[in-house]
Protein backbone atom coordinates (compact mmCIF):
# COMPACT_ATOMS: atom_id res chain seq x y z
CA UNK A 1 0.00 0.00 0.00
CA UNK A 2 1.03 3.63 -0.94
CA UNK A 3 1.52 5.96 1.29
CA UNK A 4 1.09 10.07 -0.02
CA UNK A 5 5.19 10.24 0.91
CA UNK A 6 6.00 7.58 -1.66
CA UNK A 7 4.16 8.90 -4.67
CA UNK A 8 6.26 11.58 -5.82
CA UNK A 9 8.83 8.09 -6.52
CA UNK A 10 6.41 6.73 -8.74
CA UNK A 11 5.68 9.79 -11.06
CA UNK A 12 9.12 9.42 -11.22
CA UNK A 13 9.32 5.89 -12.69
CA UNK A 14 5.88 6.73 -14.98
CA UNK A 15 8.37 9.33 -16.28
CA UNK A 16 11.59 7.20 -16.49
CA UNK A 17 9.54 4.39 -17.80
CA UNK A 18 7.83 7.06 -20.79
CA UNK A 19 10.70 8.68 -21.67
CA UNK A 20 13.06 5.18 -22.32
CA UNK A 21 10.33 3.12 -23.67
CA UNK A 22 7.07 5.40 -25.11
CA UNK A 23 5.97 2.82 -27.37
CA UNK A 24 4.45 1.05 -24.20
CA UNK A 25 2.52 4.37 -23.71
CA UNK A 26 1.61 6.40 -27.25
CA UNK A 27 0.27 5.18 -30.50
CA UNK A 28 3.51 4.86 -33.47
CA UNK A 29 3.18 7.43 -35.17
CA UNK A 30 2.95 5.28 -38.41
CA UNK A 31 0.08 3.27 -37.37
CA UNK A 32 -1.87 1.31 -40.32
CA UNK A 33 -2.40 2.89 -43.32
CA UNK A 34 -5.60 3.22 -45.49
CA UNK A 35 -4.15 1.03 -48.40
CA UNK A 36 -5.49 1.12 -51.95
CA UNK A 37 -7.02 4.43 -50.17
CA UNK A 38 -8.72 6.06 -53.29
CA UNK A 39 -10.72 9.05 -51.02
CA UNK A 40 -11.10 12.68 -52.85
CA UNK A 41 -12.28 16.01 -51.67
CA UNK A 42 -13.63 19.00 -53.65
CA UNK A 43 -15.37 22.20 -52.40
CA UNK A 44 -18.78 22.84 -53.80
CA UNK A 45 -20.39 26.82 -54.28
CA UNK A 46 -20.16 29.10 -56.77
CA UNK A 47 -18.78 32.04 -54.88
CA UNK A 48 -16.58 31.36 -52.54
CA UNK A 49 -14.82 34.66 -51.10
CA UNK A 50 -13.35 35.74 -47.88
CA UNK A 51 -15.34 35.73 -45.04
CA UNK A 52 -18.40 33.24 -46.19
CA UNK A 53 -18.33 29.34 -45.74
CA UNK A 54 -16.75 26.93 -48.15
CA UNK A 55 -18.80 23.76 -48.02
CA UNK A 56 -16.58 20.58 -48.72
CA UNK A 57 -17.58 16.81 -49.89
CA UNK A 58 -15.66 13.92 -49.31
CA UNK A 59 -16.12 10.67 -51.16
CA UNK A 60 -14.39 7.17 -51.73
CA UNK A 61 -13.45 7.43 -48.18
CA UNK A 62 -13.14 4.53 -45.28
CA UNK A 63 -16.21 4.05 -43.25
CA UNK A 64 -15.69 5.41 -39.89
CA UNK A 65 -12.74 7.61 -40.68
CA UNK A 66 -12.16 10.61 -38.84
CA UNK A 67 -11.40 13.62 -41.16
CA UNK A 68 -9.66 16.63 -40.00
CA UNK A 69 -8.75 20.13 -42.64
CA UNK A 70 -5.77 21.94 -42.17
CA UNK A 71 -4.44 24.68 -43.93
CA UNK A 72 -0.39 24.98 -43.27
CA UNK A 73 -0.79 24.37 -39.13
CA UNK A 74 -4.32 25.73 -38.76
CA UNK A 75 -7.11 23.25 -38.26
CA UNK A 76 -10.26 24.37 -40.18
CA UNK A 77 -12.73 22.26 -38.73
CA UNK A 78 -12.82 22.01 -34.99
CA UNK A 79 -14.70 18.56 -34.66
CA UNK A 80 -13.59 16.07 -37.08
CA UNK A 81 -15.87 14.71 -40.09
CA UNK A 82 -16.61 11.13 -39.29
CA UNK A 83 -16.72 9.28 -43.05
CA UNK A 84 -20.49 7.43 -42.79
CA UNK A 85 -21.35 4.04 -44.04
CA UNK A 86 -21.01 4.61 -47.54
CA UNK A 87 -18.05 5.89 -47.39
CA UNK A 88 -18.88 10.20 -47.81
CA UNK A 89 -18.67 13.30 -45.61
CA UNK A 90 -19.89 16.83 -46.03
CA UNK A 91 -19.38 19.98 -44.04
CA UNK A 92 -18.40 23.36 -44.15
CA UNK A 93 -15.75 25.35 -43.59
CA UNK A 94 -14.87 29.06 -42.53
CA UNK A 95 -13.27 31.49 -44.51
CA UNK A 96 -10.86 33.47 -42.72
CA UNK A 97 -12.16 37.66 -43.96
CA UNK A 98 -8.06 38.03 -44.65
CA UNK A 99 -8.01 35.05 -47.20
CA UNK A 100 -6.10 35.41 -49.96
CA UNK A 101 -7.71 34.96 -53.04
CA UNK A 102 -6.57 32.05 -55.23
CA UNK A 103 -5.96 28.32 -55.48
CA UNK A 104 -5.64 27.37 -51.67
CA UNK A 105 -4.04 24.05 -50.95
CA UNK A 106 -5.75 22.25 -48.26
CA UNK A 107 -4.93 19.15 -46.55
CA UNK A 108 -7.19 16.37 -45.61
CA UNK A 109 -5.79 13.90 -43.00
CA UNK A 110 -7.83 10.93 -42.13
CA UNK A 111 -7.55 8.33 -39.38
CA UNK A 112 -8.44 4.91 -38.76
CA UNK A 113 -6.94 3.93 -40.90
CA UNK A 114 -4.62 6.63 -41.43
CA UNK A 115 -4.76 8.52 -45.45
CA UNK A 116 -4.03 11.61 -46.62
CA UNK A 117 -4.97 13.71 -49.47
CA UNK A 118 -4.80 17.62 -50.80
CA UNK A 119 -7.94 19.81 -51.48
CA UNK A 120 -7.78 22.87 -54.01
CA UNK A 121 -9.72 24.91 -52.66
CA UNK A 122 -10.43 28.09 -54.86
CA UNK A 123 -11.16 31.07 -53.28
CA UNK A 124 -12.40 33.72 -55.34
CA UNK A 125 -12.03 38.03 -54.95
CA UNK A 126 -14.50 39.69 -53.72
CA UNK A 127 -15.66 42.96 -55.50
CA UNK A 128 -18.08 44.87 -54.45
CA UNK A 129 -20.47 46.60 -57.04
CA UNK A 130 -19.64 49.91 -58.15
CA UNK A 131 -20.15 52.15 -61.41
CA UNK A 132 -23.50 51.53 -61.84
CA UNK A 133 -23.98 55.63 -62.11
CA UNK A 134 -21.76 55.21 -65.78
CA UNK A 135 -23.47 52.90 -67.61
CA UNK A 136 -27.24 52.52 -68.74
CA UNK A 137 -28.61 49.24 -68.66
CA UNK A 138 -32.45 48.33 -70.08
CA UNK A 139 -33.21 44.25 -69.39
CA UNK A 140 -35.97 42.43 -70.59
CA UNK A 141 -36.84 38.61 -69.43
CA UNK A 142 -37.07 36.63 -72.41
CA UNK A 143 -37.32 32.53 -72.28
CA UNK A 144 -35.91 29.48 -69.55
CA UNK A 145 -31.80 29.13 -70.13
CA UNK A 146 -30.30 31.90 -72.31
CA UNK A 147 -26.45 30.66 -73.68
CA UNK A 148 -25.50 32.82 -76.11
CA UNK A 149 -26.53 36.21 -78.61
CA UNK A 150 -25.01 37.43 -81.57
CA UNK A 151 -25.84 40.94 -83.16
CA UNK A 152 -26.58 41.11 -87.24
CA UNK A 153 -25.90 44.63 -88.29
CA UNK A 154 -27.52 43.63 -91.98
CA UNK A 155 -30.69 42.74 -89.83
CA UNK A 156 -30.61 44.96 -87.26
CA UNK A 157 -31.23 42.14 -85.18
CA UNK A 158 -29.50 40.28 -81.86
CA UNK A 159 -30.15 36.18 -82.32
CA UNK A 160 -30.31 34.63 -79.03
CA UNK A 161 -30.21 30.96 -78.32
CA UNK A 162 -32.06 28.85 -75.32
CA UNK A 163 -32.11 25.25 -74.00
CA UNK A 164 -32.67 24.16 -70.61
CA UNK A 165 -31.64 20.90 -68.37
CA UNK A 166 -29.39 17.95 -69.28
CA UNK A 167 -30.06 15.67 -71.94
CA UNK A 168 -32.33 14.70 -73.00
CA UNK A 169 -32.92 18.45 -73.64
CA UNK A 170 -36.41 18.81 -74.98
CA UNK A 171 -36.55 22.64 -74.27
CA UNK A 172 -34.92 24.98 -76.80
CA UNK A 173 -35.21 27.52 -78.62
CA UNK A 174 -33.29 30.48 -81.09
CA UNK A 175 -35.11 33.93 -81.03
CA UNK A 176 -34.43 36.96 -82.61
CA UNK A 177 -35.19 40.05 -81.07
CA UNK A 178 -35.12 44.07 -81.88
CA UNK A 179 -31.42 45.34 -80.36
CA UNK A 180 -33.50 48.74 -79.41
CA UNK A 181 -36.56 47.43 -77.69
CA UNK A 182 -35.32 44.12 -76.44
CA UNK A 183 -38.81 42.70 -77.60
CA UNK A 184 -39.02 38.77 -79.39
CA UNK A 185 -39.49 39.44 -83.18
CA UNK A 186 -39.56 35.79 -84.55
CA UNK A 187 -38.57 32.50 -82.44
CA UNK A 188 -38.31 28.50 -83.51
CA UNK A 189 -38.12 25.65 -81.27
CA UNK A 190 -35.92 23.32 -83.21
CA UNK A 191 -36.54 19.94 -84.65
CA UNK A 192 -36.79 16.81 -82.68
CA UNK A 193 -33.62 14.60 -82.85
CA UNK A 194 -34.34 11.29 -85.50
CA UNK A 195 -33.78 8.20 -83.35
CA UNK A 196 -33.38 10.54 -80.28
CA UNK A 197 -34.30 9.60 -76.53
CA UNK A 198 -37.04 11.06 -74.63
CA UNK A 199 -38.33 13.41 -77.08
CA UNK A 200 -34.85 15.28 -77.47
CA UNK A 201 -34.44 18.33 -79.80
CA UNK A 202 -31.11 19.74 -81.56
CA UNK A 203 -31.04 22.23 -78.85
CA UNK A 204 -29.12 25.38 -79.60
CA UNK A 205 -26.13 26.95 -77.76
CA UNK A 206 -23.45 29.09 -79.22
CA UNK A 207 -24.32 31.15 -82.42
CA UNK A 208 -22.80 32.99 -85.00
CA UNK A 209 -24.56 35.27 -87.83
CA UNK A 210 -23.04 35.26 -91.64
CA UNK A 211 -24.55 39.15 -92.82
CA UNK A 212 -23.09 37.90 -96.43
CA UNK A 213 -25.11 35.27 -97.00
CA UNK A 214 -28.45 36.29 -94.66
CA UNK A 215 -27.80 33.05 -92.04
CA UNK A 216 -27.34 32.42 -88.35
CA UNK A 217 -25.13 29.38 -87.58
CA UNK A 218 -25.69 27.93 -84.30
CA UNK A 219 -24.06 24.55 -82.52
CA UNK A 220 -25.71 22.17 -81.01
CA UNK A 221 -23.70 20.84 -78.42
CA UNK A 222 -25.12 17.86 -77.15
CA UNK A 223 -25.71 16.58 -80.62
CA UNK A 224 -21.67 16.88 -81.28
CA UNK A 225 -22.61 19.34 -84.71
CA UNK A 226 -24.07 22.69 -86.03
CA UNK A 227 -27.16 23.97 -87.82
CA UNK A 228 -27.68 27.20 -90.21
CA UNK A 229 -31.32 29.11 -90.02
CA UNK A 230 -32.40 31.84 -92.42
CA UNK A 231 -32.14 35.33 -90.20
CA UNK A 232 -35.11 36.58 -92.01
CA UNK A 233 -37.47 34.27 -90.78
CA UNK A 234 -35.76 31.61 -88.57
CA UNK A 235 -36.75 28.73 -91.35
CA UNK A 236 -33.68 26.01 -91.30
CA UNK A 237 -31.74 25.51 -93.92
CA UNK A 238 -29.16 22.84 -93.02
CA UNK A 239 -29.24 20.51 -89.66
CA UNK A 240 -25.91 18.88 -90.15
CA UNK A 241 -25.63 15.28 -88.98
CA UNK A 242 -24.90 14.32 -85.26
CA UNK A 243 -21.52 13.92 -85.25
CA UNK A 244 -20.27 16.46 -86.98
CA UNK A 245 -18.69 18.75 -84.68
CA UNK A 246 -17.70 16.83 -81.40
CA UNK A 247 -18.73 19.11 -78.39
CA UNK A 248 -19.75 21.91 -80.56
CA UNK A 249 -19.23 25.25 -78.25
CA UNK A 250 -18.43 28.79 -80.08
CA UNK A 251 -19.38 29.18 -83.26
CA UNK A 252 -17.92 32.43 -85.81
CA UNK A 253 -18.57 33.35 -89.43
CA UNK A 254 -15.74 35.18 -91.60
CA UNK A 255 -18.12 36.46 -94.18
CA UNK A 256 -14.89 38.52 -96.01
CA UNK A 257 -13.41 35.09 -96.66
CA UNK A 258 -16.38 32.49 -96.97
CA UNK A 259 -15.86 30.44 -94.01
CA UNK A 260 -17.43 28.72 -91.14
CA UNK A 261 -15.48 27.86 -87.56
CA UNK A 262 -16.77 26.11 -84.85
CA UNK A 263 -14.75 24.93 -81.36
CA UNK A 264 -14.78 21.26 -80.56
CA UNK A 265 -14.81 21.31 -77.17
CA UNK A 266 -12.78 18.57 -75.57
CA UNK A 267 -11.24 17.85 -78.81
CA UNK A 268 -7.94 19.36 -79.85
CA UNK A 269 -9.67 21.30 -83.39
CA UNK A 270 -11.72 23.64 -84.63
CA UNK A 271 -14.03 22.40 -87.28
CA UNK A 272 -14.36 24.46 -90.59
CA UNK A 273 -16.86 24.56 -92.86
CA UNK A 274 -17.75 27.05 -96.11
CA UNK A 275 -20.50 29.22 -95.83
CA UNK A 276 -21.83 29.50 -98.77
CA UNK A 277 -21.67 25.94 -99.88
CA UNK A 278 -22.23 24.45 -96.54
CA UNK A 279 -20.19 21.66 -96.75
CA UNK A 280 -16.89 20.98 -94.52
CA UNK A 281 -13.59 21.94 -95.32
CA UNK A 282 -10.37 20.85 -93.18
CA UNK A 283 -10.46 21.15 -89.59
CA UNK A 284 -7.74 23.39 -88.16
CA UNK A 285 -5.32 21.17 -85.70
CA UNK A 286 -4.40 22.93 -82.43
CA UNK A 287 -1.30 21.80 -80.95
CA UNK A 288 -0.18 22.62 -77.45
CA UNK A 289 2.89 24.02 -75.82
CA UNK A 290 2.89 21.86 -72.77
CA UNK A 291 3.73 18.89 -72.66
CA UNK A 292 1.91 15.74 -72.91
CA UNK A 293 -1.64 18.35 -72.64
CA UNK A 294 -4.21 19.06 -75.34
CA UNK A 295 -5.25 22.23 -76.59
CA UNK A 296 -9.08 22.05 -75.68
CA UNK A 297 -10.47 25.47 -77.83
CA UNK A 298 -13.44 27.08 -76.08
CA UNK A 299 -14.66 30.61 -77.05
CA UNK A 300 -14.10 31.89 -80.31
CA UNK A 301 -13.36 35.82 -81.57
CA UNK A 302 -12.23 36.61 -85.20
CA UNK A 303 -10.54 39.91 -86.77
CA UNK A 304 -12.63 39.83 -89.97
CA UNK A 305 -10.51 42.92 -91.26
CA UNK A 306 -6.56 41.44 -90.17
CA UNK A 307 -8.01 37.61 -90.61
CA UNK A 308 -6.66 36.47 -87.39
CA UNK A 309 -9.07 34.36 -85.30
CA UNK A 310 -7.77 33.68 -81.51
CA UNK A 311 -8.72 30.57 -78.96
CA UNK A 312 -8.78 30.14 -75.66
CA UNK A 313 -7.59 26.63 -74.00
CA UNK A 314 -9.51 25.28 -70.82
CA UNK A 315 -7.40 22.36 -70.85
CA UNK A 316 -4.05 24.61 -70.60
CA UNK A 317 -3.11 28.06 -70.05
CA UNK A 318 -2.41 29.11 -73.77
CA UNK A 319 -4.37 31.46 -76.40
CA UNK A 320 -3.73 30.36 -80.39
CA UNK A 321 -3.81 32.98 -83.20
CA UNK A 322 -5.24 31.92 -86.30
CA UNK A 323 -4.55 33.17 -90.29
CA UNK A 324 -8.38 32.38 -91.46
CA UNK A 325 -6.94 32.38 -95.03
CA UNK A 326 -4.56 29.51 -95.20
CA UNK A 327 -5.69 27.73 -91.80
CA UNK A 328 -2.34 27.91 -90.12
CA UNK A 329 -1.91 29.10 -86.19
CA UNK A 330 0.10 31.66 -86.38
CA UNK A 331 1.07 31.33 -82.68
CA UNK A 332 0.27 29.56 -79.58
CA UNK A 333 1.05 32.24 -76.60
CA UNK A 334 1.61 31.15 -73.00
CA UNK A 335 -1.12 32.96 -70.69
CA UNK A 336 0.85 31.99 -67.29
CA UNK A 337 -1.69 32.66 -64.53
CA UNK A 338 -5.24 31.34 -66.19
CA UNK A 339 -6.75 27.92 -65.27
CA UNK A 340 -9.77 27.31 -67.31
CA UNK A 341 -9.75 29.57 -69.69
CA UNK A 342 -13.21 30.08 -71.21
CA UNK A 343 -14.07 33.80 -72.98
CA UNK A 344 -11.79 35.70 -75.62
CA UNK A 345 -11.97 38.93 -77.14
CA UNK A 346 -10.07 41.10 -78.75
CA UNK A 347 -9.23 44.91 -79.07
CA UNK A 348 -8.16 45.40 -83.28
CA UNK A 349 -6.81 48.56 -82.61
CA UNK A 350 -4.60 47.98 -80.09
CA UNK A 351 -3.43 44.43 -80.69
CA UNK A 352 -4.71 43.14 -77.17
CA UNK A 353 -6.34 39.82 -76.29
CA UNK A 354 -8.68 39.64 -73.27
CA UNK A 355 -8.78 36.51 -71.74
CA UNK A 356 -11.26 35.28 -69.01
CA UNK A 357 -10.48 32.13 -66.68
CA UNK A 358 -13.04 30.42 -64.59
CA UNK A 359 -10.29 28.86 -62.91
CA UNK A 360 -8.52 32.02 -61.70
CA UNK A 361 -11.44 34.12 -61.51
CA UNK A 362 -9.51 36.66 -63.36
CA UNK A 363 -9.30 38.84 -66.96
CA UNK A 364 -5.91 38.86 -68.88
CA UNK A 365 -4.87 41.62 -70.87
CA UNK A 366 -2.28 40.16 -73.63
CA UNK A 367 -0.23 41.98 -75.74
CA UNK A 368 -0.50 39.37 -78.77
CA UNK A 369 2.52 40.60 -81.18
CA UNK A 370 4.54 39.93 -77.97
CA UNK A 371 2.54 37.46 -76.05
CA UNK A 372 3.67 39.40 -73.24
CA UNK A 373 0.73 39.20 -70.65
CA UNK A 374 0.22 43.14 -69.62
CA UNK A 375 -2.21 43.30 -66.91
CA UNK A 376 -4.04 40.37 -64.30
CA UNK A 377 -6.97 41.78 -63.15
CA UNK A 378 -9.58 40.01 -60.50
CA UNK A 379 -12.89 39.98 -61.79
CA UNK A 380 -15.11 37.56 -59.32
CA UNK A 381 -15.62 34.06 -59.30
CA UNK A 382 -16.23 31.83 -62.32
CA UNK A 383 -15.01 34.70 -64.78
CA UNK A 384 -16.87 32.86 -67.74
CA UNK A 385 -17.06 35.00 -70.97
CA UNK A 386 -15.59 38.29 -72.18
CA UNK A 387 -16.40 40.90 -75.08
CA UNK A 388 -14.30 43.99 -76.17
CA UNK A 389 -16.67 47.41 -77.02
CA UNK A 390 -14.79 49.41 -79.76
CA UNK A 391 -16.31 52.70 -78.82
CA UNK A 392 -15.91 53.25 -75.18
CA UNK A 393 -12.54 50.52 -75.58
CA UNK A 394 -13.71 48.72 -72.41
CA UNK A 395 -13.84 44.96 -71.85
CA UNK A 396 -17.13 43.11 -70.15
CA UNK A 397 -16.51 40.41 -68.10
CA UNK A 398 -19.46 38.10 -67.44
CA UNK A 399 -18.60 36.18 -63.49
CA UNK A 400 -21.28 33.45 -63.87
CA UNK A 401 -20.42 32.62 -60.17
CA UNK A 402 -20.13 36.50 -58.61
CA UNK A 403 -23.46 37.22 -60.30
CA UNK A 404 -21.90 40.33 -61.91
CA UNK A 405 -20.52 42.06 -65.43
CA UNK A 406 -17.06 43.63 -64.44
CA UNK A 407 -15.85 46.37 -66.64
CA UNK A 408 -11.78 47.09 -67.11
CA UNK A 409 -10.27 49.68 -69.33
CA UNK A 410 -7.59 48.78 -71.42
CA UNK A 411 -5.11 49.51 -68.32
CA UNK A 412 -6.51 46.57 -66.54
CA UNK A 413 -8.46 49.12 -64.05
CA UNK A 414 -12.14 48.18 -62.76
CA UNK A 415 -14.23 51.00 -63.98
CA UNK A 416 -17.86 49.05 -62.92
CA UNK A 417 -18.74 45.80 -61.19
CA UNK A 418 -22.16 45.56 -62.50
CA UNK A 419 -25.41 43.46 -60.94
CA UNK A 420 -25.41 40.66 -63.83
CA UNK A 421 -28.36 38.82 -62.00
CA UNK A 422 -28.10 34.97 -61.91
CA UNK A 423 -25.23 33.10 -63.29
CA UNK A 424 -24.39 35.53 -66.24
CA UNK A 425 -23.45 33.48 -69.04
CA UNK A 426 -22.39 35.40 -71.95
CA UNK A 427 -21.68 39.03 -73.85
CA UNK A 428 -21.43 40.44 -77.42
CA UNK A 429 -21.07 43.90 -78.58
CA UNK A 430 -22.69 44.98 -81.59
CA UNK A 431 -19.44 47.27 -82.33
CA UNK A 432 -21.77 50.58 -82.31
CA UNK A 433 -21.28 51.04 -78.04
CA UNK A 434 -23.80 48.79 -76.43
CA UNK A 435 -23.06 44.96 -75.56
CA UNK A 436 -25.92 42.36 -74.90
CA UNK A 437 -25.51 40.59 -71.63
CA UNK A 438 -27.57 37.05 -71.09
CA UNK A 439 -27.79 35.48 -67.91
CA UNK A 440 -29.45 32.01 -66.89
CA UNK A 441 -31.73 30.96 -64.45
CA UNK A 442 -31.92 28.77 -60.82
CA UNK A 443 -35.53 27.50 -61.91
CA UNK A 444 -38.42 28.85 -63.87
CA UNK A 445 -39.62 31.70 -61.30
CA UNK A 446 -36.72 32.79 -60.72
CA UNK A 447 -37.28 36.89 -61.06
CA UNK A 448 -33.14 37.81 -61.76
CA UNK A 449 -32.88 34.94 -64.39
CA UNK A 450 -32.90 34.44 -67.87
CA UNK A 451 -32.71 38.24 -68.70
CA UNK A 452 -31.14 40.33 -71.67
CA UNK A 453 -29.38 43.60 -70.71
CA UNK A 454 -28.09 45.61 -73.25
CA UNK A 455 -25.41 47.84 -71.34
CA UNK A 456 -24.01 51.11 -72.72
CA UNK A 457 -21.96 54.03 -71.49
CA UNK A 458 -23.37 56.70 -70.06
CA UNK A 459 -21.43 58.78 -72.80
CA UNK A 460 -22.61 56.79 -75.20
Amino acid sequence: MYTLKSLPRVATLALALSLASPSLFAQPVFDAPANGFRGEVVSRGQNVVPGSDAEVIGRQFVPGQQVTLLRGETVLNATPYVVDAEGNFKGKVAIPSDAVPGQQPVIVRASQPSAATVLSLRVSPNLPLSGQQNFNQTSAKLVQGLYQSAYSAASNAVFVTAAVGRPPVTQSQLLKLDPKSLKVTARITPAEVPGGKGGAVFAVYGVGVDDANGNVWVTNTRQDTVAVYRQKDLSLVRQFDVGAVPHARDIVVDGRHGKVFASAAGEDHLSVFDARTLQPLEPITLASGVDDKKFVPMSLVLDEASGKLFTVSIGTPEAAVIDTTTGKVEKVIDLGNSISASGVAYDAAAGRLYVASQGTDNLLIVDVASGKVLHDVPVGAGALNVAFEPVSKLAYVTNRGAGTVTVVDGNGKVVGNLDGGTFPNHVREDGKGNVFAVNKSRDAQDPKGDRITRISTRAN
